[in-house]
Protein backbone atom coordinates (compact mmCIF):
# COMPACT_ATOMS: atom_id res chain seq x y z
CA UNK A 1 0.00 0.00 0.00
CA UNK A 2 3.28 2.16 1.02
CA UNK A 3 4.70 1.59 -2.54
CA UNK A 4 1.46 2.11 -4.58
CA UNK A 5 1.23 5.67 -2.72
CA UNK A 6 4.98 6.42 -2.95
CA UNK A 7 4.08 5.82 -7.00
CA UNK A 8 0.96 8.14 -7.17
CA UNK A 9 2.81 10.75 -5.15
CA UNK A 10 5.64 10.53 -7.59
CA UNK A 11 2.98 10.05 -10.76
CA UNK A 12 1.69 13.43 -9.44
CA UNK A 13 5.28 15.35 -9.15
CA UNK A 14 6.07 14.23 -12.32
CA UNK A 15 2.43 15.20 -14.02
CA UNK A 16 3.24 19.38 -12.46
CA UNK A 17 7.34 19.11 -13.24
CA UNK A 18 5.65 18.41 -16.63
CA UNK A 19 2.94 21.37 -16.30
CA UNK A 20 5.83 23.51 -15.12
CA UNK A 21 7.93 23.26 -18.17
CA UNK A 22 5.59 23.92 -20.83
CA UNK A 23 6.02 28.01 -19.29
CA UNK A 24 8.91 30.05 -19.33
CA UNK A 25 7.44 32.00 -16.45
CA UNK A 26 5.22 31.53 -13.41
CA UNK A 27 3.20 33.62 -11.20
CA UNK A 28 2.17 32.91 -7.71
CA UNK A 29 1.11 34.87 -5.07
CA UNK A 30 2.01 32.35 -2.37
CA UNK A 31 5.20 32.82 -3.68
CA UNK A 32 5.65 28.85 -5.08
CA UNK A 33 6.55 30.73 -8.55
CA UNK A 34 9.38 33.09 -10.10
CA UNK A 35 7.69 36.28 -9.13
CA UNK A 36 4.56 37.15 -6.98
CA UNK A 37 2.79 40.03 -9.38
CA UNK A 38 1.96 39.59 -13.14
CA UNK A 39 4.06 42.82 -13.53
CA UNK A 40 6.93 41.64 -12.35
CA UNK A 41 6.50 38.72 -15.10
CA UNK A 42 6.17 40.81 -18.02
CA UNK A 43 9.27 43.20 -16.84
CA UNK A 44 11.08 39.96 -16.78
CA UNK A 45 10.44 39.53 -21.03
CA UNK A 46 13.05 40.19 -22.83
CA UNK A 47 12.11 43.15 -25.35
CA UNK A 48 11.44 42.52 -28.59
CA UNK A 49 11.58 38.42 -28.27
CA UNK A 50 11.17 36.99 -31.76
CA UNK A 51 9.73 33.73 -29.92
CA UNK A 52 6.88 32.94 -27.74
CA UNK A 53 6.98 33.90 -24.00
CA UNK A 54 4.97 31.73 -22.17
CA UNK A 55 3.66 32.47 -18.40
CA UNK A 56 1.50 31.05 -16.35
CA UNK A 57 0.08 32.81 -13.77
CA UNK A 58 -1.34 30.39 -10.94
CA UNK A 59 -4.97 30.70 -9.03
CA UNK A 60 -5.71 34.12 -6.86
CA UNK A 61 -6.92 37.37 -7.03
CA UNK A 62 -3.57 40.33 -8.35
CA UNK A 63 -4.82 43.56 -7.37
CA UNK A 64 -2.60 45.70 -9.67
CA UNK A 65 -2.51 47.45 -12.51
CA UNK A 66 -0.99 46.01 -15.35
CA UNK A 67 0.58 47.43 -18.71
CA UNK A 68 1.86 45.19 -21.47
CA UNK A 69 3.96 47.48 -23.33
CA UNK A 70 4.87 47.51 -27.00
CA UNK A 71 8.36 46.02 -26.56
CA UNK A 72 7.17 43.01 -24.92
CA UNK A 73 6.22 41.00 -27.81
CA UNK A 74 4.94 37.35 -28.52
CA UNK A 75 3.64 36.94 -24.71
CA UNK A 76 0.85 34.10 -24.05
CA UNK A 77 -0.73 34.97 -19.90
CA UNK A 78 -1.97 31.43 -19.25
CA UNK A 79 -4.36 31.05 -16.15
CA UNK A 80 -4.72 28.35 -13.85
CA UNK A 81 -8.72 28.59 -12.95
CA UNK A 82 -9.66 31.18 -10.46
CA UNK A 83 -6.58 33.35 -12.05
CA UNK A 84 -8.35 37.20 -11.61
CA UNK A 85 -6.38 40.56 -12.25
CA UNK A 86 -8.14 43.08 -10.89
CA UNK A 87 -8.38 46.78 -9.69
CA UNK A 88 -10.68 49.58 -9.08
CA UNK A 89 -10.06 53.21 -10.59
CA UNK A 90 -12.35 54.96 -12.57
CA UNK A 91 -12.99 58.06 -14.96
CA UNK A 92 -13.37 60.15 -11.85
CA UNK A 93 -11.09 59.09 -9.35
CA UNK A 94 -8.32 61.21 -8.62
CA UNK A 95 -4.71 60.76 -9.20
CA UNK A 96 -1.94 61.71 -6.72
CA UNK A 97 -2.19 65.41 -8.33
CA UNK A 98 -5.65 65.83 -7.92
CA UNK A 99 -6.62 65.15 -11.32
CA UNK A 100 -9.36 63.00 -12.53
CA UNK A 101 -7.48 60.02 -14.54
CA UNK A 102 -9.98 59.55 -16.92
CA UNK A 103 -11.69 56.60 -18.94
CA UNK A 104 -8.61 55.75 -20.59
CA UNK A 105 -6.85 55.91 -16.86
CA UNK A 106 -8.77 54.08 -15.52
CA UNK A 107 -8.37 50.68 -17.02
CA UNK A 108 -6.94 47.34 -14.82
CA UNK A 109 -4.81 45.86 -17.88
CA UNK A 110 -3.00 48.00 -20.65
CA UNK A 111 -2.09 46.21 -24.03
CA UNK A 112 0.53 47.77 -26.38
CA UNK A 113 2.40 45.33 -27.61
CA UNK A 114 1.14 43.09 -31.16
CA UNK A 115 0.90 39.21 -30.52
CA UNK A 116 -0.74 38.78 -27.47
CA UNK A 117 -2.49 35.70 -26.47
CA UNK A 118 -4.44 35.80 -23.11
CA UNK A 119 -6.14 32.17 -21.76
CA UNK A 120 -8.60 31.52 -18.52
CA UNK A 121 -7.67 34.76 -17.31
CA UNK A 122 -10.81 37.18 -15.59
CA UNK A 123 -10.18 40.65 -16.41
CA UNK A 124 -12.10 43.09 -13.99
CA UNK A 125 -12.39 46.30 -12.75
CA UNK A 126 -14.37 45.98 -9.24
CA UNK A 127 -15.23 49.94 -9.05
CA UNK A 128 -18.69 48.91 -9.49
CA UNK A 129 -21.48 51.41 -11.02
CA UNK A 130 -19.35 54.84 -10.34
CA UNK A 131 -19.25 55.78 -14.16
CA UNK A 132 -16.93 54.88 -16.85
CA UNK A 133 -13.96 52.29 -15.24
CA UNK A 134 -12.09 49.84 -17.58
CA UNK A 135 -11.04 46.52 -17.56
CA UNK A 136 -8.87 46.12 -20.20
CA UNK A 137 -7.59 48.84 -22.99
CA UNK A 138 -6.31 46.96 -25.70
CA UNK A 139 -4.21 49.02 -27.92
CA UNK A 140 -2.35 46.52 -30.02
CA UNK A 141 -2.73 44.32 -33.20
CA UNK A 142 -2.91 40.72 -33.18
CA UNK A 143 -4.36 40.17 -29.67
CA UNK A 144 -6.36 36.70 -29.44
CA UNK A 145 -8.13 35.95 -26.18
CA UNK A 146 -9.35 32.47 -25.12
CA UNK A 147 -12.00 31.42 -22.38
CA UNK A 148 -11.28 34.89 -20.39
CA UNK A 149 -13.73 37.07 -18.44
CA UNK A 150 -14.36 40.85 -18.82
CA UNK A 151 -16.03 42.18 -15.63
CA UNK A 152 -17.25 45.74 -15.26
CA UNK A 153 -20.22 48.15 -15.41
CA UNK A 154 -19.71 51.15 -17.66
CA UNK A 155 -16.96 51.13 -20.47
CA UNK A 156 -15.64 47.63 -19.77
CA UNK A 157 -13.96 46.34 -22.53
CA UNK A 158 -11.73 49.52 -24.47
CA UNK A 159 -11.02 48.19 -28.03
CA UNK A 160 -8.58 51.22 -28.43
CA UNK A 161 -6.57 51.05 -31.57
CA UNK A 162 -8.29 51.56 -35.03
CA UNK A 163 -5.60 49.07 -37.25
CA UNK A 164 -5.78 46.47 -34.26
CA UNK A 165 -7.59 42.96 -34.64
CA UNK A 166 -8.73 41.16 -31.78
CA UNK A 167 -10.03 37.52 -31.81
CA UNK A 168 -12.32 37.05 -28.94
CA UNK A 169 -12.63 32.94 -28.27
CA UNK A 170 -15.61 31.66 -26.27
CA UNK A 171 -15.06 34.78 -23.64
CA UNK A 172 -17.71 35.92 -20.98
CA UNK A 173 -17.98 39.99 -20.81
CA UNK A 174 -20.08 41.95 -18.59
CA UNK A 175 -21.38 45.44 -18.34
CA UNK A 176 -23.95 48.15 -18.81
CA UNK A 177 -23.16 51.10 -21.03
CA UNK A 178 -21.19 51.22 -23.71
CA UNK A 179 -19.32 48.20 -22.52
CA UNK A 180 -17.86 46.85 -25.49
CA UNK A 181 -16.42 50.33 -27.20
CA UNK A 182 -13.73 51.82 -29.47
CA UNK A 183 -12.12 51.61 -33.29
CA UNK A 184 -10.80 48.31 -33.37
CA UNK A 185 -11.72 45.48 -35.35
CA UNK A 186 -13.14 42.35 -33.11
CA UNK A 187 -14.43 39.12 -33.93
CA UNK A 188 -16.49 37.75 -30.84
CA UNK A 189 -16.93 33.97 -31.37
CA UNK A 190 -18.76 31.73 -29.14
CA UNK A 191 -18.86 33.97 -26.14
CA UNK A 192 -21.67 35.22 -23.31
CA UNK A 193 -22.41 38.64 -23.44
CA UNK A 194 -23.95 39.87 -20.61
CA UNK A 195 -25.30 42.96 -19.16
CA UNK A 196 -25.83 44.19 -16.02
CA UNK A 197 -28.62 46.96 -16.38
CA UNK A 198 -30.84 48.41 -18.80
CA UNK A 199 -27.87 50.71 -21.69
CA UNK A 200 -25.95 49.38 -24.58
CA UNK A 201 -23.81 46.61 -25.48
CA UNK A 202 -21.60 48.41 -27.99
CA UNK A 203 -20.41 51.61 -28.97
CA UNK A 204 -17.95 51.53 -31.99
CA UNK A 205 -15.95 54.43 -32.91
CA UNK A 206 -15.16 52.67 -36.53
CA UNK A 207 -13.04 54.61 -38.82
CA UNK A 208 -14.58 56.45 -41.66
CA UNK A 209 -13.55 53.68 -44.61
CA UNK A 210 -12.78 50.55 -42.75
CA UNK A 211 -14.80 48.06 -44.28
CA UNK A 212 -15.33 45.84 -40.19
CA UNK A 213 -15.82 47.03 -36.69
CA UNK A 214 -17.58 44.57 -34.38
CA UNK A 215 -18.55 41.24 -35.60
CA UNK A 216 -20.37 38.82 -33.16
CA UNK A 217 -20.53 35.34 -34.61
CA UNK A 218 -23.16 32.52 -32.48
CA UNK A 219 -22.91 33.99 -29.13
CA UNK A 220 -25.49 34.07 -25.85
CA UNK A 221 -26.97 37.39 -25.29
CA UNK A 222 -28.76 37.59 -21.62
CA UNK A 223 -28.87 39.94 -18.78
CA UNK A 224 -30.08 40.25 -15.46
CA UNK A 225 -33.30 39.15 -14.42
CA UNK A 226 -34.14 42.84 -13.74
CA UNK A 227 -32.62 43.97 -17.00
CA UNK A 228 -35.72 44.98 -19.74
CA UNK A 229 -34.12 47.39 -22.19
CA UNK A 230 -30.96 46.80 -23.71
CA UNK A 231 -29.60 47.87 -27.16
CA UNK A 232 -27.41 46.40 -29.21
CA UNK A 233 -24.95 49.26 -30.35
CA UNK A 234 -24.95 53.10 -30.47
CA UNK A 235 -22.43 54.93 -32.28
CA UNK A 236 -19.80 56.34 -30.32
CA UNK A 237 -18.15 58.10 -34.22
CA UNK A 238 -20.33 58.16 -37.14
CA UNK A 239 -19.14 55.58 -39.11
CA UNK A 240 -19.61 52.96 -36.32
CA UNK A 241 -19.98 49.35 -37.36
CA UNK A 242 -21.81 46.15 -35.77
CA UNK A 243 -22.86 42.70 -37.01
CA UNK A 244 -24.61 39.95 -35.18
CA UNK A 245 -24.38 36.66 -36.78
CA UNK A 246 -26.35 33.68 -35.58
CA UNK A 247 -26.72 35.13 -32.08
CA UNK A 248 -28.96 33.91 -29.40
CA UNK A 249 -30.64 37.14 -28.35
CA UNK A 250 -32.59 37.93 -25.15
CA UNK A 251 -35.37 39.43 -24.23
CA UNK A 252 -34.19 42.06 -22.56
CA UNK A 253 -32.91 43.36 -25.93
CA UNK A 254 -34.96 46.62 -27.26
CA UNK A 255 -37.52 45.93 -30.01
CA UNK A 256 -35.76 48.80 -32.13
CA UNK A 257 -32.05 46.72 -31.37
CA UNK A 258 -30.07 49.69 -32.25
CA UNK A 259 -30.20 53.26 -31.05
CA UNK A 260 -28.50 56.84 -33.30
CA UNK A 261 -26.96 58.26 -30.27
CA UNK A 262 -26.92 61.78 -31.48
CA UNK A 263 -25.95 61.39 -35.30
CA UNK A 264 -27.92 62.86 -37.16
CA UNK A 265 -28.24 60.67 -40.64
CA UNK A 266 -27.39 56.95 -39.69
CA UNK A 267 -28.77 55.45 -42.51
CA UNK A 268 -25.85 57.17 -44.27
CA UNK A 269 -22.38 56.16 -42.18
CA UNK A 270 -23.47 53.59 -39.52
CA UNK A 271 -23.40 49.88 -40.03
CA UNK A 272 -25.52 48.08 -37.76
CA UNK A 273 -26.91 44.44 -39.61
CA UNK A 274 -28.19 41.08 -38.08
CA UNK A 275 -28.12 37.55 -40.00
CA UNK A 276 -30.28 34.71 -38.40
CA UNK A 277 -30.63 35.68 -34.94
CA UNK A 278 -32.74 33.54 -32.70
CA UNK A 279 -33.90 34.08 -29.39
CA UNK A 280 -36.80 36.27 -27.56
CA UNK A 281 -34.70 39.33 -28.29
CA UNK A 282 -34.17 38.59 -32.55
CA UNK A 283 -37.43 39.65 -33.63
CA UNK A 284 -36.93 42.19 -36.41
CA UNK A 285 -40.19 43.59 -37.33
CA UNK A 286 -40.13 46.95 -34.92
CA UNK A 287 -36.19 47.41 -35.35
CA UNK A 288 -34.63 51.05 -36.51
CA UNK A 289 -34.72 51.74 -40.46
CA UNK A 290 -31.39 52.71 -40.44
CA UNK A 291 -30.73 48.93 -39.83
CA UNK A 292 -30.06 45.94 -42.06
CA UNK A 293 -30.61 41.89 -42.21
CA UNK A 294 -27.89 40.15 -44.15
CA UNK A 295 -29.33 38.26 -46.94
CA UNK A 296 -25.71 35.84 -47.00
CA UNK A 297 -22.66 35.86 -45.42
CA UNK A 298 -20.31 36.67 -48.53
CA UNK A 299 -17.55 38.88 -46.87
CA UNK A 300 -17.88 37.71 -43.40
CA UNK A 301 -15.74 34.95 -43.31
CA UNK A 302 -13.48 35.03 -39.73
CA UNK A 303 -10.45 34.00 -41.13
CA UNK A 304 -10.44 36.83 -44.20
CA UNK A 305 -11.78 39.07 -42.36
CA UNK A 306 -8.29 39.05 -40.07
CA UNK A 307 -6.04 37.92 -42.42
CA UNK A 308 -5.14 41.39 -43.73
CA UNK A 309 -1.82 41.74 -45.75
CA UNK A 310 0.23 39.48 -42.76
CA UNK A 311 -2.52 36.83 -43.38
CA UNK A 312 -2.75 36.26 -39.39
CA UNK A 313 -5.00 33.45 -38.26
CA UNK A 314 -5.88 33.34 -34.51
CA UNK A 315 -7.75 30.06 -35.13
CA UNK A 316 -4.73 28.02 -36.32
CA UNK A 317 -1.62 29.65 -35.04
CA UNK A 318 -0.40 27.73 -32.19
CA UNK A 319 0.09 29.84 -28.57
Amino acid sequence: MKLKLLYLSLAIFISLQASAADFDLVVAKDGTGDFTTVQEAINAVPDFRKVRTRILIKAGSYKEKVIIPATKTFLSLIGEDEAIITYDDYASKKNRYGEEVGTSGSSTLYIFAPDLFAENITFENSSGPVGQAVACFVAADRVHFKHCRFLGFQDTLYTNYDQSRQYYEACEIWGSIDFIFGASTCIFYKCHIHSLADGFITAPSTNEGEKYGYIFYDCRITAEKEVKDVYLSRPWRPYGKAVFIRCELGAHINPLGWDPWDKPNPAHTVFYAEYKNSGKGANTKHRAVFSRQLKNLDDYEIEKILAREDGWNPIQSKQ
